[in-house]
């Protein structure tokens, strides 16, 4: 009965998870991908993971300890950063472009906006783009001979068929995370069962991607193709592990639904419209930046206080 009346300050519903945990838990969800890619495209990429993941986790270190801030490595978030910088490079580019991305993605993106929580855009995309602006050339070179390949959204938007069972699996051209739908999705059910993640992003995301390749497609109600954009340019990738991201994804309920429409519709805009058969990563960065305004005209009223009118 003591404990019963005890008062205490908020919150008075604690979760065990951490930062430290999830983190882990994301790491964990990502495995399959990585262990595939390093199957697929050989030791060169297992060396790219791990130059992404201790340059990203190097760069936060000596940036905190430089500012006499908290070291927070140990948190993880700066391994994840790293770990899907790397799953996003071609397995045979030049070794100081992903550790050049690595450092723009922990210190330009993260830190000096304040660290863990504060940066306004995904930190491994915006390195990502970052290094797609600057070295187009070599982020596009999938074979080690140098020469640029197409991916299969590539060969789709030239016209040509693609595998469909090739790219479920992963045996096609393309990063080092992206290619295998299988090991993606493997890592997004843990995750998903861990509750990591919901549904309504991902899902809503994806859906809107088939809903718009379907009606602005040009291939009528082939179901082929629709599965081929689904299957094809990392969106799997990017719905599940890039823009369910904590710090640059809505809050809100009904924000994160609108987010996923907005993602849908501006991946299916770049891809179809634009020159490029990609647009996964622009669409989660410039939605990142929709994020304040959509939670802001979806932000619930309290309860007992009156609505604006």
């Amino acid at each position: 009965m003591n404990k019963l009346l005890n008062v205490s300050t908020s919150p008075h519903v604690r979760s065990s998870a951490s930062t430290s945990s999830i983190m882990c838990d994301v790491l964990i969800a990502m495995a399959p991908a990585a262990l595939f890619g390093i199957y697929q495209f050989g030791f060169r990429a297992f060396l790219i993971i791990v130059i992404c993941v201790a340059t990203a986790m190097l760069t936060e270190y000596i940036y905190e300890k430089a500012m006499k801030k908290p070291i927070t490595i140990m948190d993880y978030s700066a391994a994840v950063t790293g770990l899907i910088l790397a799953l996003n490079m071609p397995a045979y580019i030049d070794l100081w472009i992903p550790a050049l991305g690595s450092v723009f993605a922990i210190l330009i993106v993260k830190q000096l906006y304040g660290g863990l929580g504060q940066n306004f855009m995904n930190p491994a995309l915006a390195g990502r783009c970052f290094l797609l602006i600057s070295f187009a050339g070599k982020m596009t070179q999938f074979f080690p001979d140098g020469v640029t390949g197409a991916t299969p959204l590539a060969a789709l938007k030239a016209g040509e068929s693609v595998n469909l069972l090739d790219m479920f699996i992963g045996t096609i051209p393309g990063t080092i995370g992206e290619t295998s739908v299988i090991a993606l999705l493997i890592g997004a059910a843990y995750m998903l069962a861990k509750k990591v993640i919901n549904w309504k992003i991902p899902f809503t995301y994806i859906a809107t991607v088939a809903v718009f390749a379907l009606i602005f497609g040009g291939h009528g109600f082939d179901m082929t193709y629709v599965a081929a954009q689904i299957c094809g340019g990392g969106l799997i990738f990017g719905a599940f592990f890039m823009a369910t991201d904590y710090v640059t994804s809505p809050i809100t309920p009904n924000g994160q639904i609108i987010y996923g429409v907005c993602l849908g519709l501006l991946t299916g805009i770049f891809r179809i419209f634009g020159p490029s058969a990609e647009g996964v990563s622009y669409a989660i960065i410039f939605c990142n930046l929709l994020v304040p305004l959509i939670e802001k005209v979806t932000m619930p009223t309290p309860f007992g206080r009156e609505a604006k009118k």
